[in-house]
């Protein structure tokens, strides 16, 4: 008998509480910098060396970062069910965690990849990316990140995956920025759905909808208890 698939989307939220912060939050690295200076296409083609410059700091803090209870809750999970991760976070924390399959929407920090084939990833050895280091075709090396007013490569593919959810899991997100808030309308009308934030508010419009204003880490191993009995 084939396990139960069990589908979670993870947001902001879930590695904020292990000292990761977003452009959204107050302090720390990110109030240093404008969004359109160092997160899109243009900044890049203005100033790369910024660009650079800033996820270079951004990888050093993940690297110091350590997964959490949440992360952890959730391959626990695995003991019982199919678990696929789909997040929007660009850290690596998941799969330190020890999860076994983890879909990144929005490209992940401790990669980076050609300016001119996006087929062209690499593992970044150390933490940084300098000017000068150049992929296979000979253009600058680019972190493995969707910026804004890029396309997100694997909506498609999350899609699908949340099609095929027997239980889905929202952490940490506010199901606010598009696409790929849009995920759970693929997720079937039955299947039970559960989000877990501090701000969550109920949304009407999702069948099945369980809401748990609590934060990841106490909040997911809570659920996850509850899902092994």
């Amino acid at each position: 008998m084939s396990k139960k698939k069990i589908v979670v989307f993870t947001g902001a939220g879930i590695s904020a509480e292990s000292g990761l912060k977003t452009f959204r939050d107050s302090g720390g690295l990110w109030e240093e910098y404008k969004v359109e200076d160092v997160a899109t296409p243009e900044a890049w083609e203005n100033n790369p060396e910024m660009v650079l410059t800033f996820y270079n700091k951004r990888r050093k803090q993940v690297m110091n970062a350590k997964p959490n209870a949440a992360h952890y809750a959730l391959v626990e999970l695995e003991k019982k069910f199919d678990v696929q991760i789909i997040t929007q976070n660009i850290d690596d924390l998941h799969e330190r965690a020890g999860s076994k399959k983890v879909l990144h929407l929005h490209g992940e920090i401790i990669k980076s990849r050609s300016s001119v084939d996006h087929s062209l990833i690499y593992k970044i050895k150390g933490t940084e990316i300098r000017i000068g280091e150049n992929c296979a075709k000979g253009s600058q090396l680019r972190p493995h990140i969707v910026w804004f007013g890029e396309n997100v490569p694997h909506m498609d593919e999350a899609g699908n995956i949340a099609a095929k959810a027997d239980i889905f899991i929202i952490v940490g997100t506010s199901l606010n920025v598009y696409p790929a808030a849009g995920l759970v309308d693929f997720v079937p009308h039955d299947s039970p759905k559960y989000l877990i934030d501090p701000q969550a508010v109920s949304k009407d419009y999702i069948s099945n909808l369980t809401v748990k204003r609590e934060r990841a880490g106490t909040g997911v191993p809570e659920l996850v208890k509850k899902l092994l009995i």
